[in-house]
């Protein structure tokens, strides 16, 4: 008896104790929740909100119907509140002070549900014997009927308003709250209410909580859609400036070749040059091949896996007749107005005003099929004009029309916005589409425009 006494006292293996247990850890776990959840901020002032005016039905609304539609919830649950208190008076023996008490138990836990849902749980769970007091109803217990209903719509609102974790901790504080009132002092009553009242609300609760789980999920998908689009446009707006920057290597690497190539040669148009004056030239060839490898390295960085080289110069406005030559065998009937004095642009300037009206051209094909097109080039004072616009397209039946939720006015916008121009687009009077830039140009004279 003495061996067993000492096995008994024993601690357990490796100086652990009890509390240690994964059944205690299970227990302290969810007691922590339970406190998380409705005893810390069992007081906190969560005002319900008006409803949103987004749905199909209720966006359609307009004027002061719309600002009551939008407080539709809280009367939903004052309504609710009223018909509990309703009930309640009615259950009672009789006397009106008492009818009044009673339909108060009921009512002000309801209430309560707008401005701070636990604590309207808590105040429910006590005025439910509060209630029972002025009650004829014995039979009934330990929910008399004000009660009952009173106790289901806040738990019902609570949830709607919480996260579905705190309706399972009501549903199980509501079937404790039960079996511990029929067990102590219901032994005289006839008829016990309780587990109708878990039957009920659990059903409700299960569609609140679905409910909420789908309204969480729905936001998460929108949240997450909008950052998606957000990164996506972000994503599309370095591709264009990649391809800019590729595009405009061919640009400052054919000046920076010329400059290279001259300075090595200038010495040599001289007669006798003076040490000086040659290893300047020296020195401004040195850096022209130094900035030519660093473009050749920022390109290699840039460019994409696929990328290759083009083995034609970039193109200018000089070549837009071939493009447009292209462009008509694709479809499109495309005019061509040129006013003002032709000269030649910064080449930067030509190449980017020759993908503008690419571009421009590309989207009238993907989006107005059939339309006619008219490309205007303007030669004026201190920049060029550009104005590219189509008509609507006959087959806007059958092709919906989206202009501007492409890649290519980001590209646009890119271009004009790195040589400081303007650019505008927008639909015309007779349904079609226009865009027009101007671009800057340095040192433009009045007598060239």
């Amino acid at each position: 008896m003495t061996e067993t006494t000492q096995t008994q006292t024993m601690p357990p293996r490796g100086g652990g104790r009890p509390s240690s247990s994964p059944e205690f850890r299970v227990a302290m776990d969810a007691w922590r929740r339970l406190r998380q959840d409705l005893i810390d901020d069992a007081f906190a002032y969560r005002p319900m909100p008006p409803m949103k005016m987004d749905g199909p039905f209720t966006s359609s609304l307009s004027g002061r119907l719309r600002d009551y539609v939008a407080w539709t919830p809280h009367a939903a649950v004052v309504m609710a509140g009223l018909l509990s208190a309703a009930i309640a008076a009615s259950a009672t023996d009789g006397d009106g002070i008492a009818a009044m008490i009673a339909a108060a138990f009921a009512l002000l836990p309801v209430l309560l549900t707008m401005v701070r849902p636990v604590a309207a749980f808590w105040a429910s769970m006590i005025a439910t014997p509060l209630t029972s007091v002025f009650s004829d109803m014995w039979d009934d217990w330990p929910w008399t009927a004000g009660s009952f209903a009173a106790h289901l719509v806040v738990m019902t609102v609570v949830a709607l308003r919480s996260r579905p974790r705190i309706a399972a901790w009501m549903w199980g504080l509501t079937a404790v709250y039960g079996m511990f009132m029929e067990s102590t002092i219901g032994g005289g009553h006839y008829a016990s209410n309780t587990g109708p009242l878990l039957v009920i609300s659990a059903m409700s609760l299960l569609a609140v909580s679905a409910l909420t789980i789908r309204r969480t999920a729905q936001r998460e998908v929108t949240a997450q859609q909008t950052v998606t689009e957000h990164e996506r446009s972000r994503r599309t707006l370095l591709e264009e400036r990649t391809t800019i920057a590729r595009e405009l290597h061919d640009v400052v690497a054919h000046h920076m070749s010329v400059v290279a190539i001259q300075a090595e040669a200038a010495p040599y148009r001289v007669e006798n040059p003076p040490p000086e004056l040659e290893q300047a030239f020296a020195t401004i060839r040195e850096n022209a091949v130094a900035a030519l490898t660093e473009l050749r390295r920022v390109l290699g960085v840039v460019r994409a896996e696929d990328y290759e080289a083009p083995d034609a110069p970039q193109p200018t406005l000089a070549d837009l007749d071939g493009l447009l030559a292209n462009v008509r065998e694709a479809g499109l009937t495309v005019d061509k107005a040129v006013t003002g004095a032709v000269r030649e642009l910064p080449q930067g300037v030509e190449l980017s005003a020759y993908r503008i009206v690419q571009e421009a051209l590309s989207n009238t094909l993907r989006h107005a099929p059939g339309a006619s097109a008219r490309v205007e080039i303007g030669y004026v004072l201190g920049g060029l004009g550009l104005r590219v616009v189509n008509g609507p397209s006959p087959e806007v039946t059958l092709v919906k029309s989206t202009h501007g939720t492409g890649h290519g006015l980001t590209g646009m916008r890119e271009r004009v916005t790195m040589l400081n121009g303007e650019m505008t687009t927008g639909e015309t009077e007779d349904g079609g589409y226009e865009v027009t830039v101007f671009l800057p140009v340095a040192g433009a004279s009045e007598a060239d425009a």
